[in-house]
């Protein structure tokens, strides 16, 4: 039996999420990010794309690009609403759906053809389904293998379809610049130019044996990309790694009382978030990132997990006392990782999982105000004071 992946990648999937719930944007440069010279573009729509505004990019870069662009605001919350909607289709053709962002998928095809036609088919059954259920469009790419899916999900952007079959992966290789294999970074690029490999085939102008010799495990990697191998599998997704919260300031800042009050804040978005998806974590990690856009991060592993806002703040506030800080800071986070569902099943080989610090009943009492009454019902007494100086 043939074997196909699928990768579903959404189109511009911030930007198109606010023209579909705002027709007035649609047709226009539309960006989501924030509005102050110091934001950067979070996503940018097809049309604001075509003056060369990109994600990651200044919004005073952006300006400069389409002094007609439109910055709107993010809205996380709406757009993991309609991505649940899009993995919920991709799962009604597949139970090997595999999610690797907010906004793309990988999907395991293999035997579908028996289901819903030959393989092209049911890329645009997909197509059509996510555009049904979220009013969004996706591009779709299918190959033997998952690098290949991947790539071939970019050939027709937006609202495309770009099938590799097993007999067409030699030649389309051939030609492929290395860049565009996923994880082959500049450095790498720039090392295999030094060696006058541009494309694949070059890469196999030489045996494996001398990119090993070469690259270490790297050089075996990469041959075997070049071949049109890759032993990566779909693997259904098991729920969130991690979550975490973070802010960037008006004016960089080194003091650190204003630095532990917003940690003290991100440690309640946090704790509120992992207690309400009913996960705690062991790995309480501190981002810092200096005003030259230099980024350092602190991470603590507790001998249990939590979700307890206390235990998160003390921790990050732990991290930043014993980071020394050369220069002002231009944005702080908390994040909190490596958890498990609490009502996960343990193994008869396992033992329970030991918790850092029981929910306390602050939380519990703070988590069912907001419930009932909203999120900005109830505020800890410092992040007042903070707000009210501030």
């Amino acid at each position: 039996m043939q074997t196909w992946i699928l990768h579903i990648d959404m189109d511009a999937f911030f930007a198109s999420v606010e023209q579909l719930d705002n027709p007035e944007l649609r047709g226009k440069p539309v960006a989501v990010g924030g509005t102050s010279d110091r934001s950067v573009v979070s996503a940018a729509s097809y049309e604001v794309r075509k003056f060369g505004v990109r994600s990651a990019m200044s919004v005073v870069k952006a300006r400069q690009l389409c002094p007609e662009i439109i910055l709107v605001p993010g809205r996380m919350q709406r757009y993991k609403e309609l991505s649940r909607q899009v993995m919920g289709v991709l799962q009604e053709f597949s139970p090997t759906v595999e999610q690797a962002s907010v906004d793309e998928a990988y999907l395991d095809g293999t035997g579908l053809e028996r289901l819903f036609g030959p393989i092209d088919e049911v890329g645009r059954q997909i197509k059509e389904r996510v555009k049904e259920v979220t009013g969004l469009t996706c591009s779709v790419g299918a190959a033997p293998v998952r690098f290949l899916a991947k790539i071939s999900s970019d050939v027709n952007k937006p609202d495309g379809i770009f099938i590799i079959s097993p007999d067409e992966v030699k030649e389309f290789l051939r030609v492929l610049p290395v860049n565009r294999i996923p994880g082959v970074g500049k450095k790498l690029v720039d090392t295999l130019k030094r060696l006058g490999v541009r494309t694949c085939g070059d890469v196999l102008g030489k045996p494996r044996e001398f990119w090993e010799q070469r690259l270490g495990k790297y050089g075996g990697a990469l041959h075997d990309r070049a071949r049109g191998i890759d032993p990566n599998k779909v693997v259904v997704s098991s729920g969130a790694k991690s979550c975490s919260a973070e802010n960037t300031f008006h004016e960089d800042t080194a003091d650190r009382t204003i630095l532990k009050q917003w940690v003290l804040s991100q440690s309640e978005r946090v704790g509120g978030d992992l207690r309400r998806h009913g996960y705690k974590g062991r790995t309480v990690t501190l981002k810092i990132k200096y005003g030259d856009f230099k980024q350092v991060t602190r991470s603590r592993s507790l001998d249990g997990r939590t979700d307890n806002t206390s235990v998160i703040f003390e921790t990050a506030c732990e991290l930043l006392r014993q980071l020394e800080l050369r220069r002002s800071v231009r944005l702080v986070g908390v994040g909190v990782s490596n958890f498990e569902a609490r009502n996960r099943q343990v193994s008869l080989f396992e033992e329970e999982p030991q918790e850092a610090e029981a929910t306390s009943e602050l939380d519990k009492a703070v988590d069912a105000v907001r419930k009932k009454f909203g999120t900005k019902a109830v505020t800890r007494v410092e992040i007042m004071e903070f707000k009210k100086n501030s």
